[in-house]
């Protein structure tokens, strides 16, 4: 788990890509907010046990307009959208798979080497924090998240 300091990040990350249910989705989604991001797939067991947390964190902050978005780096949107199904995750992923070029945008500025990996996007659009590896808890997502919303407040 890293947090990166404001003046140490990097340039904002562009992507666009469409989700499992035929969506357009892309940076310009998120402009101005802070906005989490999730690599996974449906076979990846880290993934599976952490889908709960992100869907937790997610919905306590909706309100406040904090975007999430996942991308699925391995399934077709059949998969995805069963996947969502089975563990009630409600915000859209971007399916990835056939170019990887979501993937690639976001590995331009942060080592995206493990599934899962978790990215809090700052306001800016940059990388704010990265959890490599299965997310530990709800709580450890809630802080970095909210510490991305409290800056330039």
């Amino acid at each position: 788990i890293v947090e990166i300091a404001a003046d140490e990040r990097g340039e904002p990350v562009a992507f666009s890509g469409t989700s499992e249910h035929g969506d357009a989705i892309d940076s310009e989604t998120f402009k101005d907010r802070v906005y989490v991001v999730n690599f996974w797939y449906a076979a990846c067991g880290p993934c599976r046990v952490e889908a709960p947390l992100l869907e937790e964190v997610w919905q306590k902050y909706q309100r406040e307009k904090v975007g999430f978005v996942g991308v699925n780096i391995y399934d077709q949107p059949g998969t995805a959208v069963s996947f969502a199904e089975q563990y009630g995750i409600t915000y859209p992923s971007v399916i990835d798979v056939n170019d990887g070029a979501v993937k690639l945008a976001f590995a331009a500025v942060t080592p995206i080497q493990a599934t899962p990996t978790t990215l809090v996007m700052d306001r800016q659009g940059r990388v704010a924090a990265r959890i490599i590896g299965e997310l530990p808890s709800a709580s450890i997502l809630d802080t970095l998240v909210r510490d991305a919303l409290g800056e330039g407040e």
